[in-house]
């Protein structure tokens, strides 16, 4: 598939040197900092040395101190209180958080995850009622709620208080709780606006803590599940999320509690956990109970203290996401066949399929499954209490919420963001959505948009790299939305003739540029084998690559990384 290389370029070449010569880098360094909106030196420092007493003061979060108020009255009258969470990785690690919190310091505490299946996303009515039968006061609802309003007032009628803590995008209206806590609140002072909802949940025992004079190791011993679901989440790692995510994976990799160690050791993970490890390891695991089976397993790995018993739920995690891999995997080949036995895929510019047998806990993956070949913004639908219901996914720069959102006239309900979204509808309305989507995706995607772009930090030659260079760009981590890992763009390379495909079809190389051929590197390209005869013809190449270091039986050498390769 045919990709446009864009090279974000180094800035304005004044600022890049005067930050060069403050903090004493070369260019290369300079150029991505710049980049990263770091133009000081004390923004250098903050980046590259995160502090936890730069985290921002919670009680600066609209309606915290109402939120804080209301919990210390509903402990001092010993009324019990619901923690409430989504089934995703952010849900249930927010649960995990705020209920392990006070559960140490008050015992009237439970915890509820929706049902995907029987409930669907969010706060529902059987959790509410589930609230009002088992004589909950009051409900803290984590990564969910903010457009609850239905929801909300069926439980002021009941008799129900909620405290909202989400991270979504408000509608026009909020719900009617005693506290809506959400920093995308137009009139909430918070300063940082990205947190994840785990991320939430974590201001509010901050701001417990600080109101009951708690020491903060009670509450700083959550990082490791909020680093969880930053890393999960996909939010950006800038500012209190860097902070956050920094001490989560220190604390990850230095005392991880006994459901994260189980997952460790279940998966024999032995290099030090990172954002990567967390997205495709950690974190599906975590996601996998509540796609098949429920949620509240996840939220029991993740409080329990036995690592006896860690081990033995961790065991059954492991077997649920291997079931999901089977079923992802099953799935994506059915939705492939369908488009290619369609004689309209090549001339559509979206994807949008409906089978009432696929399993909902997959759409969503097999949504970017699709994505990856097709480059399209895709909606895959199945059917759930006799409705069809869906995942949508987009490509960069296309809002796939707001042409989802064109189309409300046909759906039932819908909600997410503008990357990815989810919907109900009527099965009688699926070939009339797929036609409107269809219509309006056409008119509203570019030429550009239809085409994977690759994002370069930069353009380097190879004797710009050396152990300086590496070194400092080892302190760029934790990487995310943002922060991503650098990525470089170099022209004209040439390997060594020594290069050739080892593994299924991985190449592995020995790079230099002709203006240097002193200075080489070795490489590895994933899945490029296709492309060994270009190198040993010595056709000059361009590549886009990661510098990284390379351990292979305890020597360390740099190593390109080649994400794409095109000729010169």
């Amino acid at each position: 598939m045919e990709k446009r290389w864009n090279i974000k370029g180094s800035g304005s070449p004044q600022a890049v040197s005067e930050l060069q010569q403050g903090l004493n880098v070369d260019t290369i360094i300079a150029s991505l900092l710049f980049q990263r909106n770091i133009s000081t030196f004390e923004e250098a420092k903050n980046f590259f040395r995160p502090e936890l007493n730069a985290l921002h003061d919670p009680f600066l979060m609209k309606d915290m101190d109402k939120a804080i108020e209301r919990i210390d009255k509903a402990i001092a009258n010993n009324e019990k209180i619901l923690i409430f969470g989504d089934y995703d990785v952010d849900g249930t690690t927010s649960v995990a958080t705020v209920y392990s919190f006070f559960k140490k310091f008050y015992p009237n505490v439970g915890f509820y995850i929706p049902d995907r299946y029987k409930e669907g996303y969010g706060i529902s009515f059987k959790g509410i009622d589930f609230a009002k039968e088992n004589n909950f006061g009051l409900i803290i609802a984590l990564d969910c709620g903010i457009k609850a309003i239905d929801k909300v007032d069926y439980a002021n009628e009941k008799g129900v208080d909620f405290i909202i803590c989400d991270h979504h995008l408000p509608g026009d209206s909020l719900p009617k709780a005693l506290a809506v806590l959400d920093p995308k609140r137009n009139d909430c002072p918070y300063p940082y606006k990205e947190l994840a909802g785990c991320g939430i949940g974590f201001k509010l025992i901050q701001a417990y803590s600080i109101k009951n004079n708690i020491d903060p190791k009670f509450y700083l011993e959550y990082l490791d599940l909020v680093a969880t679901s930053i890393a999960a989440d996909i939010v950006p790692i800038t500012g209190e999320n860097r902070i956050l995510a920094y001490f989560g994976i220190e604390k990850l990799n230095s005392n991880p509690r006994p459901g994260i160690k189980a997952l460790i050791d279940s998966n024999k993970i032995t290099k030090a956990l990172n954002i990567t490890t967390l997205v495709f390891v950690i974190g599906p695991r975590i996601n996998a109970a509540g796609r098949l089976e429920h949620g509240s397993k996840s939220v029991e790995l993740l409080i329990c203290e036995s690592e006896a018993e860690a081990n033995e739920i961790a065991k059954g995690i492991n077997t649920t996401n291997t079931l999901r891999k089977d079923l992802d995997q099953g799935t994506t080949s059915e939705a492939h066949l369908m488009l290619e036995n369609d004689p309209m895929t090549p001339f559509k510019k979206s994807t949008v399929l409906f089978n009432e047998t696929w399993h909902k806990g997959v759409i969503g993956i097999v949504a970017s499954r699709l994505i990856e070949k097709y480059y399209k913004p895709t909606i895959i639908l199945t059917e759930s209490d006799g409705k069809a219901t869906g995942s949508a996914r987009s490509v960069k720069e296309f809002d796939v919420y707001s042409a989802i959102e064109q189309c409300s006239d046909l759906l039932e309900q819908f909600g997410g963001h503008k990357f990815a979204a989810g919907l109900t509808l009527k099965k009688e309305n699926v070939t009339a959505f797929q036609n409107k989507f269809e219509k309006i995706v056409s008119e509203r995607i570019t030429e550009e948009q239809q085409i994977p772009r690759v994002d370069i930090d930069i353009e380097i030659d190879l004797q710009d790299i050396n152990d300086k260079t590496l070194r400092i760009l080892k302190q760029f981590a934790p990487h995310g939305p943002e922060n991503m890992t650098p990525l470089f763009v170099a022209k004209n390379v040439i390997d060594t003739g020594w290069g050739k495909v080892v593994g299924t079809n991985h190449l592995k190389l020995d790079l230099f540029q002709s203006k240097n051929p002193n200075v080489r590197f070795p490489a590895i390209a994933y899945d490029k084998g296709d492309f060994l005869s270009f190198f040993q013809r010595k056709i000059p190449i361009d590549i886009v690559f990661k510098i990284q270091e390379n351990d292979f039986r305890g020597s360390i050498t740099t190593q390109l990384v080649i994400e794409e390769i095109r000729v010169s």
